[in-house]
């Protein structure tokens, strides 16, 4: 048989190597920054200036400048650019390096299209700089991992689409028959993340000139569909394909072929069968319908298996190499990194559970979990990747290997003093929440007390995320002295024979797997399928049944003002530390019960688009804020949060109060969720939007003049009605609005028929 010359292209993987390193960088930087902030809420103001004489500043001393930054550098915004960036910067695009790396080599033949692959290069880091830009303006959609807006979300998509077909038409031209175990996780992230990335995202403009959209989905049914998305966000961006990269860099690495290929095949198909189901997990006790909430449990039990045997394959491949790990970074890296995969693949199902779940969840518990699956197991696969590919691509050897073992240990060394102090905080607060005095009474009544009490450990965070941020410094020192020392690669000769064409039909005595490794279109409908079963057994009757959310008569639409207030709430991503969800617990309606004693229903949601439950108590719940405290109290506690709770790390947001509300879309929205969402607005309660607002602004202003003679006189000296137009006021609107529909104990529900 004729043997073909061709190359491998190594340009477009140095390209995605060199993005993961500057925004893996810029990702564990954001992270730092949004963990000393939980100690230290003052730090913008240190920066951009203050009125308060307390704080150092290296501005001039006023508030001006605070106010002149909009909110950019908020807590809420710093999250949302952290997690962004770590997944769909730095951990898709060290996939991308794997992807296109060992795919070419796993097939024998070049990438279908040199044009395709450079034009998913462009279009993804482009998404990652408008997501830089928008998220840093305030604009986001507040769904976890998912909150670019509308037209970022479509380019994502592209990118995605792009990054496939080259993909799927660079199998087609293989000169290998059969398709080794990576491609068969690569080629399931893709279908699976198309999916989820598509219908999770579906949302309305409110206009195709603008930013801003509407969730398609509201309340509980926005809910399940956000958390199916969530949970496999994880699945199939930080996990099937991270574990394609196990699959094709340990061994090389370790010179050893797979342990055994059987555990394979048992690992890919009942983990992409078994993980799409598990995401109501992220829901127990809340307003989602039970039975989806148990299978949710059921399936994250289940998880555990498909997991450990994928953790197991990766170790035990080394039998026979574990000499190596102690002189080679690289297998170092490896062997922790799928180590914490198995650690948080059974921490994560424990978690699922409804005994340690109510417990847990929106703990700091969590932030751990998180972690060590994101410091340990993406963060040191991605490591073990660069430093195996950099000598290789640049032939020579690396830099320094004394660097790298520094930065493997000081990389384990911050993982350990990230992860511990918040488990400890998270065992913490979530006992401290139920504890009861023997009189009925909560022992930690006030919020702050479970907050204060964790501060030490946020501190040990933070100097964890030192030696993380420390070690990856010293990578990218490492890399750029092997680039400067080496000579790149860009074009890999090799040759190969031309793959025969045998037909599709399945041979006598071959296998089944072993045909369905040679047929990559049906192994690719089959991997659709396996994903899609869960997906429409959870999500179908969830969305369809008008019985999955009973309507409440007494749950009234958003006055104009509170949507505005609630747009606003959205852009300074509020619900990144106050969930808007009271659980069926005793501590928790003792704590949160306004006025009323109840904990949250799914009828009280039907409005929410996107809904706000939160995944993190930073702060207390707000469900049931609304009437809590007088409105005068939300004026002083959003411009200084320590003047009305001493000891807050909330930080400041003085720009509400400084500036004007827009409602030049006020009526639009309005439009919008009438005609498209079937939101029961009048027309004539439409036309008389804007006095609609005026009323309720000059009511809540009364309330504040009436209950703080101090902000009266403030006021005094300027113009009349300029309290009324602020942004502060609508967003008061909002928070006095929330969960004040339900007035009694009992709970009439509207006919569902």
């Amino acid at each position: 048989m004729e043997t073909q010359k061709f190359s491998y292209d190594n340009s477009i993987v140095r390209a995605f190597l060199y993005a993961t390193i500057v925004f893996g960088i810029i990702g564990f930087t954001f992270g730092l920054t949004a963990a000393l902030m939980l100690f230290y809420p003052e730090l913008p103001e240190f920066f951009f200036g203050t009125d308060d004489t307390t704080i150092n500043s290296l501005a001039s001393g006023n508030i001006q400048g605070l106010i002149n930054t909009q909110g950019a550098f908020g807590f809420g915004r710093i999250r949302m650019l952290h997690t962004n960036t770590v997944i769909f910067a730095f951990v898709c695009n060290i996939v991308y390096v794997g992807v296109y790396y060992s795919t070419q080599r796993l097939l024998k033949t070049r990438m279908y299209s040199d044009t395709l692959s450079w034009i998913h290069f462009w279009t993804w880091q482009f998404m990652i700089v408008a997501t830089f830009i928008t998220f840093f303006m305030g604009i986001n959609t507040s769904k976890e991992y998912a909150e670019h807006e509308w037209p970022i979300d479509i380019l994502i998509a592209i990118s995605w689409i792009i990054f496939g077909v080259n993909m799927i038409l660079t199998i087609r031209k293989r000169r290998v028959r059969h398709l080794y175990v990576a491609i068969w996780f690569y080629l399931g992230t893709w279908v699976a993340v198309a999916m989820l990335h598509i219908f999770n995202n579906l949302e309305v403009p409110l206009s195709f000139s603008g930013w801003k959209s509407y969730s398609a989905y509201a309340g509980a049914k926005d809910a399940i569909v956000q958390w199916w998305y969530g949970h496999n966000a994880v699945a199939f961006v930080l996990t099937t394909p991270v574990l394609g990269l196990m699959y094709y860099f340990l061994p090389k690495a370790a010179d050893r072929p797979v342990f055994s290929y059987k555990l394979s095949i048992i690992h890919f198909w009942s983990l992409i069968f078994v993980y799409i189901w598990a995401g109501p997990h992220h829901l127990q006790y809340t307003a989602l319908p039970a039975w989806a909430q148990a299978v949710g449990t059921g399936f994250s039990i289940m998880l555990i298996a498909p997991s450990w045997g994928g953790m197991l394959n990766g170790l035990l491949t080394l039998r026979g190499a574990w000499d190596k790990v102690r002189e080679n970074p690289i297998l170092k890296f490896f062997v922790v990194a799928v180590t914490c995969y198995g650690m948080a693949t059974f921490e994560g199902p424990l978690l699922a559970t409804k005994n340690i779940n109510k417990i847990g969840h929106f703990t700091d518990w969590v932030i751990g979990h998180v972690h060590l699956g994101a410091l340990g197991w993406n963060g040191f696969m991605a490591f073990g990747v660069i430093y195996y590919l950099v000598p290789i691509m640049w032939r020579t050897k690396m830099w320094s290997l004394k660097l790298a073992n520094w930065h493997f240990w000081l990389g384990t060394l911050g993982i350990i003093f990230y992860a511990v102090p918040m488990y400890i905080a998270g065992f913490t607060q979530g006992l401290m929440w139920k504890q009861f005095n023997p009189d009925g009474t909560l022992v930690w009544k006030n919020w702050l007390d479970t907050v204060t009490a964790i501060i030490p450990y946020y501190k040990l965070r933070f100097v964890g995320g030192l030696f993380y941020l420390s070690g990856g410094l010293l990578m990218v020192v490492n890399v750029f002295m092997t680039v400067k020392k080496g000579s790149f690669q860009k074009e890999v000769p090799a040759e190969a024979p031309a793959l025969a064409n045998i037909g599709n039909k399945r041979k006598e005595g071959e296998g089944f797997h072993l045909w369905l490794e040679r047929t990559p279109l049906l192994l690719t409908v089959l991997s659709l399928f396996t994903i899609s079963i869960g997906s429409m057994v959870e999500i179908i009757p969830t969305l369809s049944l008008k019985k999955s959310v009973p309507t409440i008569s007494a749950v009234k639409p958003y006055s104009p003002l509170e949507l505005e207030g609630r747009d606003i709430y959205i852009r300074e991503g509020c619900n990144a530390c106050h969930s808007q969800m009271v659980r069926p617990f005793r501590d928790e309606i003792t704590r949160f019960n306004g006025k009323n004693g109840q904990y949250s229903k799914a009828g009280e949601f039907i409005y929410d688009r996107p809904f706000l439950w939160g995944s993190k108590r930073t702060g207390p719940d707000l469900h049931r804020e609304g009437g809590k405290n007088p409105s005068s109290w939300h004026y002083k506690h959003m411009y200084n949060p320590r003047s009305t709770s001493a000891g807050s790390i909330m930080p400041r947001y003085p720009w509400l109060i400084a500036n004007n509300l827009d409602r030049s879309k006020m009526v639009a929205k309005m439009s919008l969720m009438k005609n498209t969402f079937d939101v029961p607005y009048t027309r004539a309660e439409i036309d008389s939007a804007n006095t609609w607002a005026n009323n309720q602004a000059a009511k809540i202003v009364k309330d504040i003049y009436s209950e703080a003679p101090d902000l009266k006189d403030a006021y005094a000296k300027r113009p009349q009605g300029e309290l009324e137009k602020k942004e502060i006021v609508a967003l008061i609107s909002f928070l006095q609005r929330l969960g004040t529909d339900i007035k009694t104990t009992e709970i009439k529900t509207a006919s569902n028929n």
